[in-house]
């Protein structure tokens, strides 16, 4: 059997300590795929933090216009609700044909 020159091993030695030592440096709990899946998640959640402040914001604007003014309690009950004012007609109108027109042309 060959005995390896005394440089070889060395060599190999360091190369199995450098090994050793980027394991904690890549894959390690504070590794660089740590602070790479942290940094993704940082930016996820300031996108949804900016997202839910312009809902506040988008809130707060229609809490101050309730408070303050009837259009917007007329528009809410006009849409949310179909009330109409007095001396106002309602018309309803209806897309498409109606429902034996469709089925008509769909034996044809």
């Amino acid at each position: 059997m060959r005995r390896l020159p005394p440089w070889r091993l060395a060599f190999y030695g360091l190369l199995a300590l450098l090994i050793v030592l980027q394991y904690p440096l890549w894959l390690g709990s504070g590794g660089v795929l740590a602070v790479w899946r942290l940094k993704r998640e940082v930016a996820e959640q300031r996108a949804e933090n900016a997202r839910l402040r312009e809902r506040n914001h988008a809130l707060a604007a229609e809490v101050v216009d309730l408070k303050q003014g009837l259009a917007a309690i007329e528009e809410r009950a006009r849409v949310e609700l179909g009330m109409i004012k007095n001396g106002e007609t309602f018309y309803q109108v209806i897309d498409g044909t109606p429902g034996a027109a469709r089925a008509g042309a769909r034996a044809r």
